[in-house]
């Protein structure tokens, strides 16, 4: 993983904006209208090429493929992966911030349509080991051309692909987890052998205080064949708009985030939830092996941020952890799940 030696280097989070009409087969597919595959892979495949191109015209200095072909960051696993069949409705509990501000969350959704809610009702194991080959060769082609620092390529964490689909069949979450740890090991190390870096999407770490350090074990269990400077890994607390003020603080989880292998570490570090946790870094000193990819824009505002405060982001992380170990990213992806 390249430092930003002689500048700071540019980077996002994985997730790009689909062009209308892939989006609109992907929505459809979604929803179990047929699709023609062919079709669709081949839109998939011109529509990496142009979102690298658009990543390189704009400068940005470690791109990936936009994850433009998968229906969300971490539920496309269900189509590459046995035992994730199931489905049920949403649960009818409300979430402590529905509790806190029900006015807010009982306001009508922008659009009813979207990814489908799936359980574990059996063993997890490969059923499309090809899908992430594909992936690899869409983003070979792109790149053909384009002068970059570097290049990654996203994966669900098996922490967050355990959160997303609801034990059904296991009966222990450990045992769960790490079921889905062997699985997503194939991949991991396929996009590694590939000669990308691998990002690992995280949300599930500050998620629950409880379960961050199990989370990890299993991750770095997963990333235990991967030298950490080709993994960097993206945590964030979901880049939904809304109140966050339940939020674990970082201060609270960042001794056993720096214990995760990956030694690039994304963060958010724009919004108004987190901006002011640049600061947890005068306390807790990043570790040589590391380096920090904080957000310094937010994914969830309308407004376009002034390039003068984008650069004073920047500057609190380098000031306190030295500007060769800062990379400049974003708080979440823009285009999450279609």
């Amino acid at each position: 993983m390249k430092r930003s030696t002689e500048r700071v280097l540019t980077t996002h989070t994985g997730s790009l904006p689909r062009p209308p009409d892939l989006l609109e087969k992907l929505l459809q597919k979604e929803e179990g209208l047929h699709v023609n595959e062919a079709s669709l892979s081949e839109r998939v495949r011109t529509a990496v090429g142009e979102t690298v191109v658009r990543q390189a015209e704009v400068g940005v200095d470690v791109v990936n493929d936009g994850e433009v072909g998968k229906p969300g960051y971490t539920v496309y696993v269900r189509e590459r992966l046995t035992g994730l069949d199931g489905e049920e409705p949403a649960p009818l509990t409300p979430s402590g911030e529905a509790v806190d501000f029900p006015e807010y969350h009982s306001r009508p959704p922008r659009s009813r349509r979207g990814v489908r809610q799936a359980t574990c009702t059996g063993p997890v194991a490969w059923k499309d080991r090809d899908a992430v080959y594909r992936d690899i060769a869409n983003l070979n082609a792109a790149l053909e051309g384009i002068e970059s620092n570097e290049v990654f390529m996203t994966s669900a964490s098996p922490g967050n692909v355990a959160h997303y689909h609801t034990d059904r069949y296991y009966g222990s979450r450990e045992t769960y987890l790490y079921a889905v740890a062997d699985a997503m090991k194939e991949e991991y190390d396929a996009i590694h052998r590939a000669g990308f870096l691998l990002q690992v999407d995280c949300p599930d770490l500050p998620r629950n205080r409880h379960t961050v350090e199990l989370n990890i074990e299993a991750l770095n269990y997963a990333l235990r064949d991967i030298p950490p400077e080709c993994i960097r890994m993206h945590v964030c607390w979901g880049n939904n708009e809304g109140p966050h003020h339940l939020d674990v603080p970082l201060a609270e989880i960042i001794e056993l985030l720096l214990t995760a292998k990956p030694a690039g570490l994304s963060i958010e570090g724009a919004n108004p939830r987190h901006q002011h946790e640049w600061n947890v870094f005068e306390r807790v000193k990043l570790p040589d092996d590391k380096v920090l990819i904080p957000g310094v824009i937010d994914s969830t505002t309308n407004f376009i941020e002034h390039p003068e405060l984008v650069a004073q982001r920047i500057v609190r992380y380098a000031q306190v952890v030295g500007r060769e170990n800062v990379i400049a990213g974003t708080d979440c992806g823009f285009g999450t799940n279609v």
